[in-house]
């Protein structure tokens, strides 16, 4: 993994991902260059220098945008602004007095994006237990299918739409539902919306929402999930039988097992302020008993229950999320009539948690694979 923060894997993850979702690198490195220093402290140190580097170079976008000439200029511009913005938001103390305001402006951003070079790409509302599931529409056409997607511990619909990996569906014929989950994004930041071992709860509130669009290929409605969404999609598949395939975007087979290693300090975290985050999103305030919740945050028992394709993408260098766990999902999903599983190598890339290292690289092998099984 390219590495501009040497030794600071939290922060080199959100680096490339920035890199990887359409960031150019003059940017990213006027964005960065003034932490390098800070950055050598540890992940946890100068996570609001950070967020005011960053934003430093948003505000310039935002800035070019205002004043450009072409709606594709400023479309463009906006795109950037935003990608960088939510990836420095990500980084942020759960608890920031600021991390709100902080997470409008990115909505803002992402909307004038929306607005002037991506009008089909809409805001919509996913009813869910008497509230609401903020999510973004793709649509590729009506009668199209269409992937529902769920974000992962840290990210955000606005991650899973700069990571052009809703671009690459529409490009095969695929719309795109792109879900803040319960204990993500808005869901969890305006909504105050926890996690829960139960995905397949709003797994089926996103497919009754597609079905009630009435442009979407009822027969042909997939789910993929990355990072943490590699259990939720996975756990919503097993009981959510409308579902036509499932993607686990990085195999987390087993996630409580995952947190009982980090209280050993083994593997690495996704973000700063770890225990702050997790507690925050699962809607605890003590370790003990967010630990106790997170040992049911497994999939031995449930991925039997798949009896649609299945594939399990996982990088071999995942830092986060050990190798065992992809070939535990691979061996169990027995009933699942095409089970496949991908791991990538360093040598071509792609090895690292997601892929965040060659993301567009992962992205298009799961795209063809998502069109190859719906045709």
């Amino acid at each position: 993994m390219f590495e501009y923060f040497p030794g600071n894997y939290v922060w080199n993850l959100s680096v490339v991902a920035a890199l990887n979702s359409g960031g150019l690198i003059d940017e990213v490195d006027r964005a960065c260059r003034p932490i390098r220093d800070l950055a050598a402290q540890g992940s946890d140190v100068g996570t609001k220098q950070l967020m005011a580097s960053f934003t430093a170079v948003v505000d310039d976008l935002e800035a070019q945008a205002t004043a450009a000439g072409s709606a594709r200029t400023a479309g463009q511009l906006y795109f950037r602004a935003t990608n960088y913005l939510t990836q420095a938001e990500r980084m942020q103390s759960a608890h920031d007095p600021g991390r709100r305001a902080i997470y409008q402006r990115c909505l803002d951003l992402m909307q004038k994006t929306f607005d002037l070079i991506d009008p089909a790409t809409t805001r919509v509302a996913v009813p869910f237990e008497g509230t609401t599931l903020p999510a973004y529409f793709k649509s590729a056409g009506p009668g199209t299918p269409c992937i529902i997607m769920f974000n992962g511990l840290d990210s955000t619909k606005e991650h899973m739409y700069v990571s052009s990996f809703p671009h690459e569906l529409a490009a095969r014929g695929i719309s795109t539902l792109m879900v803040d989950c319960p204990g993500s994004g808005e869901a969890l930041r305006f909504g105050g919306l926890t996690a829960r071992v139960e995905s397949e709860d709003w797994a089926a509130a996103c497919v009754d929402y597609l079905l009630a669009r009435g442009d979407v290929d009822a027969a042909r409605i997939g789910l993929v999930g990355w990072s943490l969404g590699g259990y939720y999609a996975p756990r919503a598949a097993a009981f959510e039988k409308r579902l036509a395939l499932c993607v686990a975007w990085g195999a987390n087979h087993n996630w409580g097992e995952v947190q009982l290693r980090r209280v050993e300090r083994e593997g690495e975290n996704p973000v700063p302020h770890y225990w702050d985050h997790v507690m925050w999103v699962w809607g605890e305030t003590d370790r003990d008993a967010f630990l106790k919740k997170a040992a049911n945050v497994h999939l031995d028992g449930v991925v039997e229950k798949i009896t649609v394709p299945f594939l399990i993408a996982h990088g071999e260098n995942d830092r986060q999320i050990p190798l065992k766990y992809a070939h535990r999902s691979y061996e169990q999903a027995v009933n699942s009539p095409r089970r496949e599983l991908r791991i990538f190598t360093p040598a071509e890339g792609g090895a690292e948690h997601i892929g965040l290292d060659h993301l567009p690289y992962v992205s298009v092998f799961i795209a063809d694979w998502i069109a190859g099984t719906f045709a």
